[in-house]
């Protein structure tokens, strides 16, 4: 079942920014064993591109994880996570019921063991902003992103946003004033979400590159593959009380083009592959490799069948 507040469009940043509430922060499906299980895995053979932190960030990280164990995973998922020992003493650890894994409560020493404890934890990847140093602007600090969508994070790693998203078409000449203005307004107590989609020529979720097409490249004769799934994101950003640092975390789904038309998303979605080149930054129709796999999705859609 798609989640119902996700539409194929492609509005802007700002334009597609919806308010959310904390309790929607993190969300667990009935794919959250299998999923945790694969983050476990990914961690243990891509550490470098799947997690990264400075050292500056440790207090932010730290602050993330305090209260993500707890406090919100076991108010949110009291079937799932519990505190021990039990309510009425002093709790020292959170069980993962599912998983059977024990977390203390109190942070690892590194930041970089932190965000490995929370990439088996949830399957929300995590990007944590913070001041540039040299107070211009905001720079990634510390991630873990199991299912990076085409780019390695480990490339970002101490980038300011504005460079984070240099390959993005138009970014720069009508988004990147008015993120600014909007990642520094951000209050402390305001969650705000948005959903990110595309197509992707491979079921996998672990993708650190090939889901983009670049200034310069070439389109490869390719055709769509079975393997083929709608790859959507559901952002969240918010910003952290005490540090006052900001979190960008997404949950990724996948859905595959059968699955979209059975829910009755198929014209939706193809209106959406056509938006791509209609809108202000017609760009984003290389960029997304709709070039690739655009016109043989839409036909698909469309198909009676």
């Amino acid at each position: 079942m798609i989640p119902q507040d996700i539409s194929f469009s492609d509005r802007g940043y700002i334009a597609g920014i919806q308010d959310a509430t904390i309790s929607e922060l993190i969300e667990i499906d009935r794919n959250y064993l299998d999923r945790i299980t694969l983050r476990k895995k990914i961690m243990e053979e891509h550490p470098e591109t799947v997690l990264g932190a400075k050292e500056r960030v440790r207090p932010v990280v730290d602050e993330f994880y305090t209260w993500l164990v707890g406090n919100y995973l076991p108010t949110r998922y009291p079937r799932m996570f519990q505190l021990h020992p039990p309510v009425g003493e002093k709790p020292a650890l959170l069980h993962n019921l599912v998983t059977d894994d024990r977390y203390h409560l109190v942070p690892k020493e590194r930041a970089i063991d932190t965000l490995r404890d929370m990439g088996g934890l949830v399957e929300d990847d995590l990007l944590f902003l913070m001041p540039s140093e040299d107070g211009d602007g905001l720079s990634l600090e510390g991630f873990v992103t199991c299912f990076p969508n085409g780019f390695d994070t480990s490339k970002k790693l101490n980038l300011k946003l504005r460079d984070i998203h240099k390959p993005v078409p138009q970014y720069k000449e009508r988004l990147e004033k008015s993120m600014d203005r909007f990642f520094n307004k951000l209050k402390v107590g305001k969650v705000v979400k948005r959903a990110n989609w595309t197509i992707q020529n491979t079921d996998q979720l672990f993708t650190a590159s090939g889901n983009h097409l670049y200034d310069g490249e070439e389109i490869p004769k390719e055709e769509l593959d079975i393997n083929a799934r709608v790859r959507v994101e559901r952002q969240f950003l918010h910003r952290l009380p005490r540090s006052r640092a900001l979190l960008f975390s997404f949950k990724t789904l996948l859905y595959t083009l059968p699955e979209i038309k059975e829910e009755g998303l198929g014209e939706a979605l193809a209106e959406a592959i056509d938006g791509l080149r209609q809108g202000n930054a017609p760009e984003f129709y290389h960029y997304k490799r709709a070039a690739v796999w655009g016109e043989s999705a839409k036909a698909y859609l469309r198909a009676n069948n």
